[in-house]
């Protein structure tokens, strides 16, 4: 099995259309069926999984996503992107207690990439205009059997 989509809710679709095309995401389709379900399906660059979001799609409120992440070869660089293209990313930063995945207490947050530039420990975040969020993850080198 593979990810194919996640679903992202939003309150306004062309506002979330025009939001991720702005950060260079592909716009995979805008399918129209009716009134009440409107999907678009939308890709960040270099990946196999999509989002959608629309109409009709999911019960979830607009801005209840929280943490998807976004494996990046280069933090300062993707963040450097995402800045330019007009998203609000936050700075770089790593855990404070040298783990490997990103905490939710920002309290476990640590100024600037992992020291040692691990794989998996520098971190950027973004919120789409509903308040979705998204973690940018640096990742040099995966794990063994990834």
């Amino acid at each position: 099995m593979k990810l194919e989509a996640v679903v992202v809710p939003v309150s306004d679709v062309d506002r979330a259309k025009q939001f991720y095309k702005g950060l260079g995401w592909r716009e995979d389709a805008d399918l129209l069926v009716d009134e009440a379900f409107h999907v678009i399906q939308m890709t960040p660059p270099g990946s196999a999984c999509s989002i959608h979001f629309g109409i009709g799609l999911a019960p979830a409120p607009p801005g209840s996503i929280a943490g998807l992440l976004l494996a990046v070869p280069d933090i300062e660089a993707a963040r450097a992107e995402l800045v330019e293209r007009g998203a609000g990313v936050s700075e770089v930063f790593h855990d404070a207690g040298g783990g490997l995945a990103v905490r939710a207490d920002p309290a476990t947050h640590a100024p600037g990439p992992d020291p040692e530039r691990r794989s998996y420990a520098s971190y950027a975040t973004f919120a789409d205009p509903d308040g979705n969020t998204w973690v940018l993850q640096e990742l040099t080198t995966r794990l063994p059997g990834r």
